[in-house]
C-alpha cells in the first residue's frame, strides 16, 4: 500500500500513480534518523539528493472514506491530548476521501550533488537498517518487504533504472504471477539529471519540492518523463 500525495482541494486527498520527490526525500530522511522538526538537516538533504523514477506498475486504486471528529476551536482551553479532544461536547465530523496505490512497483535511482553531506555508501546503508520506520507516503503504509539498494555507476540513467534485482517472492516464476502484464515501463527524472539514452522525452512541472516540513509547503519543479519497452522478467 502506497499514497503519493498530490495538492488536495477540498475534501478529497488524491494520489500520485508515483513516488513524489516530497515522499522519496521523507522515506531517505526517515532512514537517516532526521526528525520532523530538524529543518536544517532535511534543507540539506533536499540540496543533496536527485531522484529518478522507473514506473513498472502504478497499482491499483484504493479509495478510503475517512471521517475524523475535531473539537470547534476554544482559546479559553488547551486541549493536549486526543483524549481531552473527544471530551468535549462540540465536536465537529470531518469527511474525506483518500486515495491509495495498492501493489504498485517502483524502481528509484538516487544520485549525490556534488556538495551532498552524505555519501552514496551511508544512503545505501541507512536504507539498509533505517533509524526510523519507512513508509510509503503515510504512516498506514508501511513498506511490504525491506529495501534493495544496491550500488552502480554509470552515465546512463536509463541503465541504472534497469539494474537487475533479486526476485521478490524468491524466484521469477513467482514473480510472474503478480507481476504486471504491462510491455512498457515509464521513467520520470528530475532536472539536472542526465537522461542518457531515454528518446521521446516529455516535460511537465509538478508540485512536490518540499519548501518547509512543519507547515507542509511545497513549490514546483520540472519532472521529466519517457516510455519504454519493457523486458520481461
Amino acid at each position: 500500500m502506497a499514497s503519493w500525495g498530490e495538492p488536495a482541494v477540498g475534501s478529497d486527498r488524491p494520489s500520485a500513480l508515483r513516488p513524489t520527490r516530497s515522499a522519496l526525500l521523507g522515506l531517505v530522511a526517515a532512514a537517516l534518523g532526521i526528525k520532523r522538526e530538524e529543518q536544517a538537516q532535511h534543507d540539506k538533504l533536499n540540496a543533496s539528493l536527485r531522484f529518478a523514477i522507473k514506473q513498472i506498475s502504478a497499482g491499483v486504486l484504493l479509495r478510503d472514506f475517512h471521517t475524523a471528529q475535531v473539537p470547534s476551536q476554544d482559546r479559553k482551553s488547551v486541549l493536549r491530548t486526543r483524549k481531552d479532544e473527544l471530551k468535549g461536547d462540540k465536536l465537529n465530523t470531518v469527511l474525506s476521501s483518500r486515495d491509495f496505490r495498492s501493489d504498485g512497483l517502483w524502481i528509484v535511482a538516487i544520485e549525490v550533488t556534488d556538495n551532498s553531506k552524505w555519501d552514496i555508501q551511508q544512503i545505501q546503508q541507512a536504507l539498509l537498517k533505517p533509524k526510523f520506520t519507512l513508509y510509503l507516503g503515510r504512516k498506514s503504509c508501511p513498506l511490504a518487504a525491506p529495501l534493495s539498494p544496491q550500488l552502480t555507476s554509470t552515465d546512463d540513467l536509463q541503465t541504472a533504472l534497469d539494474i537487475a534485482f533479486e526476485p521478490l517472492l524468491g524466484s521469477i516464476d513467482e514473480d510472474r504471477m503478480w507481476l504486471p502484464k504491462s510491455e512498457r515501463a515509464a521513467y520520470y527524472w528530475q532536472e539536472g539529471m542526465v537522461s542518457g539514452s531515454l528518446r521521446g522525452v516529455s516535460s511537465n512541472k509538478v508540485w512536490d519540492e518540499p519548501v518547509h516540513r512543519g507547515r507542509w509547503q511545497f513549490t514546483s519543479r520540472v519532472e521529466h518523463s519517457a516510455s519504454m519497452q519493457r523486458e520481461k522478467p
